[in-house]
């Protein structure tokens, strides 16, 4: 991925608001709040107006003379520059064509799941299962209305793409579950053994100083290089 002065992608929704029309600060908040781009894209006004003042020091928008209405305080509209829409372009391109390696919670706990018992980690999976089934039927029930509005699913890609990543998150947690039940994730039953032996008094340590005695043959990839 290239090495952007600005990297936040709120700085991206920014461009994008006004890319349409000139916007104040508060202006392009509701706008994005309007369109549910919360849902996709970490919003608050206090670092909108941080990425604002970023965006405008590096010359990708800037700002007309401030604006009084009533008594309500000025207001600062800001404008893209044309630097900024070659920004804009370039970065949403970048971010349509090119994977990156993300790093999940979910990834993380699933890597070190061996610090806890086998039965323990099946029944937080299904758990987590649940919960997921929770936020997909939620999100059934939002496309529903958003379809009965006629809303097209043009402005509804990004949740129908986090539908999709939430349903395999599912499926995958509902089989990891089972599996660890069953044993059919090979290594469950050392994996299980070594709790046993834990509970029992033994230290990790001296379990790992001979695996293979301790948890059998199969138990032998767990043993470190010498």
């Amino acid at each position: 991925m290239t090495r952007r002065r600005v990297s936040n992608p709120l700085a991206l929704a920014v461009l994008s608001c006004l890319s349409e029309r000139p916007m104040h600060p508060y202006e392009i908040s509701t706008t994005l709040r309007s369109r549910g781009k919360e849902q996709s894209i970490k919003l608050n006004y206090g670092s909108l107006y941080a990425v604002v003042e970023t965006l405008q020091k590096h010359g990708l928008i800037s700002s007309r003379e401030p604006t009084r209405e009533g008594r309500r305080p000025e207001r600062t509209v800001y404008e893209i520059t044309d630097a900024g829409v070659t920004e804009f372009e370039d970065w949403l391109a970048e971010l349509l064509s090119t994977p990156v390696r993300d790093f999940t919670s979910l990834e993380a706990g699933l890597s070190l799941m061996a610090g806890l018992e086998p039965d323990e980690v099946a029944r937080l999976l299904d758990g987590r299962a649940e919960r997921l089934r929770i936020e997909l039927r939620a999100i059934d029930a939002a496309h529903a209305e958003c379809a009965a509005a006629g809303l097209p699913d043009l402005f509804l890609v990004e949740s129908h793409y986090r539908h999709s990543l939430l349903t395999a998150e599912h499926d995958f947690v509902i089989t990891l579950a089972a599996d660890i039940r069953s044993s059919a994730l090979t290594g469950t039953k050392q994996w299980r053994r070594l709790h046993e032996l834990r509970a029992q008094g033994l230290s990790f340590e001296e379990i790992m100083a001979d695996p293979v005695g301790h948890l059998g043959e199969e138990a032998r990839a767990f043993q470190s290089p010498s």
